[in-house]
């Protein structure tokens, strides 16, 4: 039972640490996409001076990074499942 109990708590304390680790790098992931999201906006602006336009551009943009996150997230999915 001591043996099974031992087990059982380094099972729980190599996942909590996957787990924590994991939310850290999510965490950091943030930051540096809202990092590049601010470069991108500065750069759409310095390109294309605000106007009637920009709105377009932001949208744009938008959609833009929607489809690479869902394709990068898709073949991460895959990734790890493959495992």
């Amino acid at each position: 039972m001591q043996d099974y109990l031992k087990q059982e708590s380094q099972a729980l304390k190599k996942e909590l640490r996957e787990k924590t680790t994991g939310y850290i790098l999510a965490g950091l992931g943030v930051v540096a996409g809202l990092a590049w999201n601010e470069a991108i906006k500065s750069l759409i602006e310095f390109l294309f001076p605000l106007g009637q336009n920009s709105i377009l551009l932001k949208f744009l943009y938008a959609i833009l990074i929607t489809l690479f996150v869902v394709i990068l997230s898709t073949y991460i999915v895959r990734l790890g499942n493959k495992e």
